[in-house]
């Protein structure tokens, strides 16, 4: 309880430096709404979709990249921390050493809420709509915090593993990347060759684009693993891949924390 306690006062710290930071903000909604234009009249017109307009293909694989990018600022912002020293100085204060990683990715996937506002009114504007119904869409936004949340974690261990920011950056990317590309976000992966659709089809990022697409109803696309378990139940599938990534990434996080405050 008192990992919780002090781990909401270092959320509170993170949220105040917004107010004084205004950019972060910013910046942060910028980039995602960029993705939406870009790929919505750039790209939109070259990928084929039969049966649905491209916009709403591409909604949900926007609003899954982004909060799995959330490792991204959760990586760089730790690893800041600890080359100015900010690390140490929570050392010496008498609260519990998880506090700060979970204080951390608190903010982080609060922070996730505004962009995902600012996205849908966005995905609104140039033609998205989602006709599920109001419990269903709820149910996919908070899907999609979770995920980001559970991604924040990876994001931990990568920025007290690296103390560099720059460096932290260059790794988010290698790993965030390749994930989100080879995936089933922007264009169905039946046009990929069919070993490629295999690893493409079992990406935690098409799973969850995947479950994003059915609670915003619309039908899903597979190709090499169509009717399996996993692609005829994207959803607890789903929450299965953030479960493991939370069992895994949790302990490995606070052990490096802990290791790193020695």
């Amino acid at each position: 309880m008192s990992a919780i306690h002090d781990g909401i006062i270092i959320t509170k710290r993170q949220l105040l430096q917004l107010s004084r930071v205004p950019e972060v903000l910013i910046f942060s909604t910028i980039q995602p709404v960029m993705f939406v234009l870009l790929f919505r009249y750039v790209f939109g017109g070259s990928i084929n979709t039969p049966g649905t307009d491209y916009v709403q293909l591409l909604m949900p694989g926007i609003f899954v990249q982004t909060v799995a990018f959330t490792l991204a600022g959760t990586a760089v912002g730790l690893s800041e921390d600890m080359t100015k020293g900010l690390i140490d100085r929570f050392r010496s204060l008498p609260i519990s050493r998880s506090a700060v990683v979970l204080g951390r990715t608190l903010g982080d996937a609060t922070l996730n809420i505004v962009v995902l506002v600012v996205m849908a009114l966005t995905g609104i504007a140039v033609g998205w709509r989602p006709d599920s119904g109001v419990i269903s869409i709820t149910f996919g936004f908070v899907l999609l915090l979770v995920f980001g949340y559970a991604m924040s974690w990876i994001g931990v261990l990568v920025g007290l593993s690296v103390r560099d920011s720059r460096a932290a950056n260059n790794l988010v990317f290698l790993i965030v990347f390749p994930l989100t590309f080879l995936s089933n976000a922007f264009a169905p992966t039946t046009g990929m060759p069919k070993p490629l659709q295999y690893v493409a089809e079992w990406n935690p990022v098409s799973t969850m684009v995947a479950s994003c697409r059915e609670l915003f109803g619309l039908e899903n696309f597979f190709g090499a693993t169509a009717g399996s378990w996993p692609s005829e139940n994207p959803v607890p599938m789903s929450l299965i891949y953030i479960c493991v990534i939370m069992l895994v990434f949790i302990p490995l996080s606070v052990n490096k924390y802990k290791k790193s405050a020695k």
